[in-house]
């Protein structure tokens, strides 16, 4: 799920066309919605990660419940590849930010 803000290296998303939001917001934000996934069973998760992707999330992924399907190092940013891969299989990163914005990942594969 990512949550892009003023200074997002594209401030515009399938939801809105200028994102006028502050970095401090949308990790506000993304933080909330960490805390609704971790209240969860790990079962329930996934799904809920998805319900809140299609409804919160800037990336055109939020179609697809937010999943980015398969992809190897060297495809991402730093960052974002970085948390990635560094997640164990159903483990939701904490907020992390990139040019792009304000992610939170749940590593499904």
């Amino acid at each position: 799920i990512i949550r892009k803000h003023s200074g997002s290296r594209r401030p515009s998303s399938w939801r809105e066309d200028k994102i006028t939001c502050s970095r401090e917001e949308a990790q506000h934000h993304l933080r909330g919605l960490r805390s609704q996934l971790l209240s969860l069973s790990s079962t329930q998760v996934t799904h809920k990660f998805q319900e809140l992707a299609r409804v919160h999330s800037d990336c055109g992924s939020a179609k697809k419940g937010g999943d980015l399907g398969l992809f190897g190092r060297g495809r991402m940013q730093k960052a974002f590849e970085e948390a990635s891969f560094a997640l164990q299989v159903d483990e939701l990163s904490d907020v992390i930010s990139t040019d792009s914005g304000e992610h939170i990942i749940l590593r499904i594969r």
